[in-house]
């Protein structure tokens, strides 16, 4: 998630009225933005909350253009930290942004988020990949080679055993360095929860997204 690397302005993701928390939890509602609000949404850009577009302002920051910020915004004090937290994964990672977006791929499509496969197919085609390689990421992951193997297969690890083998981890180190070796791990840690927040609130990609592909073809 977020405005680097994932959702677009204005991108109109909804709220599936099917998904257990039901269409009453979405994003508030304009006048619902306050101090803590922008302060939390501010945590994401960098920016101090009362510098940011206010909402309904038709901004391309406007707050309102953004389904699960308004979402994530309902608890404030937990957004922020998240947020920031997030900002630093999407804009600071010592990863690349093609292997950063490989690793996300392949935890949307492993953990069934609709949303959070189509935003960052999105986010990978932007970044120059192609359609055949996201494609591959889901259902021919073997056909990486390379830094963008390495990271496949340590996504797949850290969600089947829920940790990395020391070989898995010192091959990380070794190739892509201490940081972002780390940063694989929390990389996989905070995509799968948001994919978990995704899923019990609903949200889903519009008509035009991405579909999610077969889980039977998963390698």
């Amino acid at each position: 998630m977020g405005l680097v690397g994932g959702q677009s302005p204005g991108d109109g993701r909804q709220m599936e009225e099917s998904k257990s928390a039901g269409p009453s939890f979405g994003p508030i509602g304009a006048d619902e933005w306050g101090d803590e609000e922008y302060q939390a949404f501010g945590a994401l850009l960098g920016v101090p909350g009362d510098k940011l577009p206010r909402a309904g302002s038709g901004h391309k920051y406007d707050p309102m253009n953004f389904a699960i910020i308004g979402t994530m915004v309902r608890n404030p004090p937990l957004a922020e930290k998240f947020l920031g937290f997030n900002a630093y994964l999407l804009q600071r990672t010592a990863l690349t942004p093609r292997l950063r977006e490989l690793v996300i791929l392949r935890i949307a499509h492993r953990r069934r988020s609709s949303y959070e496969w189509a935003e960052h197919v999105d986010s990978a085609l932007e970044l120059g990949m192609t359609a055949d390689e996201v494609e591959a990421v889901a259902i021919r992951p073997e056909s990486f080679d390379g830094d963008d193997r390495l990271v496949l297969d340590a996504t797949d690890e850290l969600l089947d055993r829920h940790r990395l083998a020391s070989e898995t981890w010192q091959r990380l180190v070794d190739e892509l360095g201490e940081r972002a070796a780390m940063d694989v791990v929390f990389i996989v840690g905070c995509y799968s929860l948001l994919a978990m927040a995704f899923e019990t609130w609903g949200l889903v990609a519009d008509a035009d997204g991405a579909p999610l592909l077969d889980p039977g073809a998963t390698s």
